[in-house]
């Protein structure tokens, strides 16, 4: 039971990214969600460490799990979207309803997560498209609407992205690679708007995921 409330521990962190987003103290909200995302990560490995499905079998984790995900991986990268303004004004809420729907349906769709353990078409990842358009690249909002767009479609392009706590070949890479996507953007909110190297770092980690999820794609047929 502990690692499900462990889980489910993700959803007050994420509220409380919610009150920081109310208060457009963006950067706080950026580490209450940089924590949902260090909680996500880690409590699958402690639900096979202490084997959570044979202890507890009439608890799906897996479910509990995905509400959290979608609250904080789609619902509050949202409302991030709407409340700095990252969007155009007359296509504000055309962008917000996109990222919501599109979450939903790959939500809903077979074959999210492939028999080796990479995510079909892009993950459902909102918070880290949110943080770079606003703390990274720092673009207008006619470019931050067509990465909305464009990333809307990616979800349903099949693309194998890592899943890297546990796609295999180039784990390591994989983690390491996450590592400073999460690092270099959390030092990117601590010195916004200033532009350093560590913004070029951050992309970097993304040009990383680029290329191995095209490599994954064209040789895991």
């Amino acid at each position: 039971m502990g690692v499900h409330l462990f889980t489910s521990s993700g959803l007050i962190a994420g509220f409380m990214a919610l009150l920081a987003l109310a208060q457009n103290n963006f950067t706080a909200a950026t580490l209450w969600m940089v924590l949902t995302l260090i909680i996500d990560g880690i409590d699958g490995t402690f639900a096979r460490l202490f084997k959570v499905k044979q202890v507890l079998p009439n608890f799906n984790g897996t479910m509990i799990d995905y509400v959290v995900d979608f609250f904080t991986y789609a619902i509050l990268p949202a409302y991030f979207f709407y409340q700095a303004h990252l969007l155009p004004p007359q296509l504000e809420l055309v962008g917000v309803c996109m990222v919501l729907l599109v979450s939903a349906i790959y939500y809903g769709k077979d074959g999210m997560v492939s028999d080796n353990y990479h995510f079909v078409g892009f993950p459902v990842m909102w918070n880290v498209v949110v943080w770079y358009l606003y703390f990274v690249t720092q673009t207008n909002v006619w470019i931050n609407f067509c990465a909305v767009v464009l990333f809307s479609i990616l979800h349903f392009v099949p693309i194998k992205y890592p899943y890297p706590s546990r796609t295999l070949q180039f784990r390591g890479l994989n983690i390491a690679a996450t590592v400073l996507c999460i690092t270099s953007t959390v030092m990117c909110a601590w010195q916004y708007p200033v532009f350093t190297y560590w913004n070029y770092l951050a992309l970097l980690s993304v040009a990383y995921y680029g290329f191995i999820s095209v490599y994954y794609t064209y040789t895991h047929r």
